[in-house]
Parts: structure tokens; sequence; C-alpha cells
């Protein structure tokens, strides 16, 4: 069965999950989750991803994420890359380190987000990294110690996440604090870990004859939310999947797609592919990079080879042409 297509849009809520290859620990030690918070902490700031819930377990990792700049894609490849090539170095070890794709769930934010940030942060405690939920609060490799006010982590939005209790801070934490702590008896939460809509219903009309139904509940595991919620992303994300296939069937491939650009922006072809600074060449590589990458589904990593780039000048480059192009109303 193909790979499902990666569901993702700006502001979008993400639980992701990342796992070492079977089951094998991607943290032998401090020295590596110092590594990994240190790329994390890089890639969200420069990037402006908000982080509301995270934790380091010795075979896996929990993140919730918001979509910034850049798609989530971007942020996990570039994060995993990096550090899986230098964890390798320093373990000498080669070959992969995570196991086959990491797991992405688009999350309905009402009712969903706190209950998403105590699941994540109850996770050392459930791993039996810590004796007890006194110890949970000083866990230093997760965010739940953070918003305690215990650690500082300035690329952890805790502030978000404190709002849901009371104005003031302080007691918001001691909300929060008795908010985790309750989830303790609850256990683990496989109902938050993707569901919605059976994926099996037989398109789209039928998934629509399903909502509101129990059996519509049980889910794909791209996406945690009530059948609006899904049927509402799987729509979108569908209406993408079909104006990329028609723009294919038309003819657009990259060529095609930069001689369409160099129309628009009334410049030689060479423009776009060549550095330099000048305004229009930077609009039109922008717009070139934009919609390669959300409308023709084309990766980071082949327009960097094409234009020689990196592969962060080019996801910086897809943001701003994402602006460029709603700014001047351009089109296709």
């Amino acid at each position: 069965m193909p790979r499902q297509a990666r569901i993702d849009a700006p502001d979008a809520l993400h639980h992701i999950i990342v796992r070492g290859i079977e089951r094998q620990k991607i943290f032998q030690n401090d020295n590596d989750r110092d590594d990994f918070i240190e790329r994390l902490e890089n890639i969200l700031t420069k990037t402006s991803t908000a982080c509301y819930a995270w934790a380091l377990i010795p075979n896996h990792v929990h993140l919730l994420l918001r979509t910034g700049n850049i798609p989530i894609a971007g942020i996990m490849r570039r994060l995993l890359t990096g550090y899986a090539v230098s964890y390798n170095l320093k373990h000498n070890r080669s070959g992969h380190l995570f196991q086959n794709r990491y797991k992405s769930i688009l999350c309905q934010e009402d009712p969903y987000f706190l209950e998403l940030v105590r699941y994540i942060h109850l996770n050392p405690l459930r791993a039996g990294l810590v004796r007890d939920y006194a110890k949970l609060n000083r866990y230093p490799y997760s965010g739940h110690s953070t918003i305690l006010g215990n650690y500082k982590n300035p690329w952890q939005d805790i502030n978000y996440v404190l709002a849901f209790f009371d104005r003031s801070e302080g007691a918001a934490r001691k909300q929060y604090k008795q908010y985790v702590e309750q989830g303790i008896e609850k256990g683990k939460r496989p109902d938050l870990v993707g569901g919605g809509l059976i994926r099996s219903l037989g398109g789209w009309a039928e998934a629509h004859k399903l909502a509101g139904k129990p059996e519509s509940r049980k889910g794909d595991e791209r996406i945690l939310g009530d059948n609006d919620f899904v049927l509402d992303a799987l729509a979108v994300h569908q209406d993408q999947l079909e104006r990329k296939y028609a723009l294919k069937t038309q003819g657009f491939n990259l060529k095609r797609l930069a001689e369409r650009v160099a129309n628009i922006f009334n410049i030689p072809i060479e423009e776009i592919f060549r550095s330099g600074k000048y305004r229009k060449s930077v609009q039109a590589r922008s717009a070139y990079c934009y919609w390669a990458v959300r409308e023709l589904g084309e990766t980071a990593t082949a327009l960097a080879k094409a234009l020689k780039l990196t592969q962060p000048a080019v996801s910086i480059a897809v943001y701003r042409g994402e602006l460029i192009v709603k700014e001047m109303k351009l089109g296709l």
C-alpha cells in the first residue's frame, strides 16, 4: 500500500511521535538529549514554529507543534536528519536511526489541546523514567517542568498553555499542575493518537453519509478530531491532491513552471536560477519555490539542487513566495 500523504496547513496543530528503529534507543545519555534539544530549539526559533509540549523517552519522542513559516515535514526532516548524522558519528554506528516515518497527527485544538499536553507530559512517568509525580515536576527532558517554571526553555510556548487555566501565572501553574496529576489515573490513552473517520468507507460520498454515526469515529490515523473536523481536513487535503493532479495533467513540471513564472514576472527564465538579490528575481524565485512545493508537490531537496541553494534557504523562499503570491494575487 502506498504511503499516505501528510496533512498540513498554516497554523495546524500536530502531535508528532518519533520512534527508534526496531524500538531501539535514540538517546544513550544526557549529551544526546541535549544535542536533540539544541537542534530543536534552533529549528523552531528560525521557523516561528510553536511548541507546546514535548517529552524525550529513551526510544521515542513526543512533540506538540503548530505549523509556522514552513510545513512540519520540513521541520522534522531537518531535525531528524541532523540528529541522526550526529548520533551515528558519536556512537560509531551507521544506518537508519529512526523507525520508518515519524507519525504526524493533525489535531483538532478544541477539545484535544490540553488533553494532548497532559498526555505527552505524563509519558516520562508512564515509562518509569521518574519514580513519582513530584520527580516528574523537575524532570529536565520534558516540557512539563518548563511550564511549572523549574527550567527555562525560551523556545517552548508556555504562556499559551497557562492561559487556559488562569490570568495569574502563579494560579495558572497551580491549576495546570493539578490538571496533569489528575491524568495519571487515566493510564494510556490510545484515543489520543488518531481517529475520526474510517479510511476504507468507500469514497467521499460514503464518508459524508456516515458523518455523526458511531462507525465514523474509528478513524484516519493521520487525524485526531470529531467528524466535522476530519471531513473538512480530508476534503481540503483532497482538493490539494486534485489540484496537483490537474496541474500535472496540464503538463506542469519544474521546467514548465519556470517558464510560467518568468512570464508572470517578465524576466528571462535564467534569472530564476541565477543567484542574486535583485527584487524582481527574488520575488520570482520565491514564487517558483512556493508553487513547486505547495502546488506541484516537489521536495525542497530537489529544488535546492536545481537552484543551488541550501534546503533551509528553499524553505524560507517557500514561505516568502506564499506571501508574495497572495499579496500580488498571482495564480498559475
